[in-house]
């Protein structure tokens, strides 16, 4: 006769056996990974991001090059003040935006226009940690893209830079004190008196007589000296001297450079990388939001194209602290000095003063206020959202 054998008790699983984090709300690693991944194989997505951030800057640049070397006299150096400040503020900075835009907001619509969200939903991740997930992995793209074109520029302009500096048309050596500038415009009278900025026209006896209307931009009013009709040499080099030391132009002069400094590259890529990380993230909140691409893209191209320039100097009564809230009107308060005024025609020492007045911190809260705030609704709709 045989006796069953007593049933074992069920023991305990050990501390080290791995749960189930499938209901956390934070990421894991292969969600990242695997969101890359997704984003990565969208051939036409990344090769419009590398055409404008990366392909575009180099294109211009080795065409500068190649002018430069069949031709100097005709075609400056590709490197210097008006090469870098250009493709940092213009290039760089607007469609920058644009692109990490496009960028967010198909990783946020992606999976609902796909027809992959209700697959996602059924293994049973968290909705916000499924789209948390996209934040680093939409980063990682925007911000090595922005980062390999921003260096190529900082190259370019650092090993190709002029050995002088053109103010308003005039080649000044650098440098120069203030001394030394308007030493300077009195040995290079013509060259001053037709470039610099001054009151009254220029004297009939120099090369641009004649209704000829001082430098590229607009004539600044003030007190000054007055153009005779005629000047002896001697009274050309001192009307020279005293317009040199007049209207800005030396200060406008100590804002251009050769070669771009340390703190300058370090601190206009920082500024160019935040600008991306914000299209990106406000990008991805509104394509979650909208669940679909185009409409998303076509808006976040209005706010960075049409409106943040439109209400950066213009000063509406009673809607001050409304065009503040603008987020591009609060990062470009953040733009390092030396670089010209980002949106707006101008530049020189007092490029920005156009902007409407924002305080610094003022404008950090808004920049804040806008990811947290985009990240928050996207991460809302996506958890609300019927699968």
């Amino acid at each position: 006769m045989t006796t069953a054998a007593p049933p074992i008790a069920p023991q305990a699983l050990p501390a080290t056996t791995p749960t189930d984090h499938r209901g956390s709300w934070l990421p894991t690693w292969p969600m990242v990974a695997t969101r890359f991944s997704e984003l990565a194989r969208r051939r036409g997505l990344m090769i419009t991001i590398a055409a404008v951030v990366i392909a575009l800057p180099t294109v211009f640049l080795v065409i500068r090059l190649i002018a430069h070397a069949v031709d100097p006299k005709s075609y400056g150096p590709a490197g210097g003040s008006d090469i870098f400040t250009s493709l940092s503020v213009v290039v760089l900075y607007v469609f920058g935006f644009v692109v990490a835009a496009l960028l967010g907001c198909t990783a946020g619509s992606s999976d609902l226009t796909d027809g992959m969200f209700r697959h996602l939903v059924i293994t049973g991740r968290s909705r916000v940690a499924l789209y948390l997930a996209r934040i680093p992995a939409g980063l990682a793209i925007i911000v090595s893209a922005v980062a390999v074109g921003f260096s190529i520029v900082c190259l370019v302009c650092c090993f190709a830079a002029p050995s002088t500096i053109n103010y308003n048309g005039a080649n000044v050596p650098p440098g120069l004190s203030l001394t030394g500038f308007q030493a300077w415009a009195g040995a290079h009278p013509d060259d001053a008196i037709c470039n610099f900025f001054f009151n009254g026209p220029p004297p009939a006896n120099v090369p641009c007589g004649g209704g000829f209307s001082p430098g590229p931009g607009p004539v600044v009013k003030g007190s000054g000296p007055t153009a005779p009709t005629t000047l002896t040499p001697a009274q050309l080099q001192a009307f020279a001297i005293n317009v040199a030391g007049h209207y800005g132009n030396y200060a406008g002069y100590e804002k251009i450079f050769l070669v771009p400094s340390v703190s300058l590259m370090v601190g206009t890529g920082l500024w160019l990388l935040l600008e991306a990380a914000i299209g990106f993230l406000v990008g991805l909140g509104l394509g979650s939001l909208i669940g679909q691409r185009t409409i998303s893209v076509i808006l976040m191209v209005v706010l960075e194209v049409i409106l943040t320039p439109l209400f950066s100097t213009a000063r509406i009564p009673y809607l001050l602290n409304v065009q503040r809230g603008i987020v591009g009107i609060a990062t470009a308060h953040l733009e390092p000095n030396g670089l010209t005024r980002v949106f707006g025609s101008g530049g020189g020492p007092n490029a920005r003063s156009n902007l409407i007045p924002e305080m610094t911190w003022v404008a950090v809260v808004v920049i804040v206020a806008w990811v947290v705030g985009w990240t928050a609704i996207g991460a809302w709709r996506m958890s609300t959202r019927d699968a």
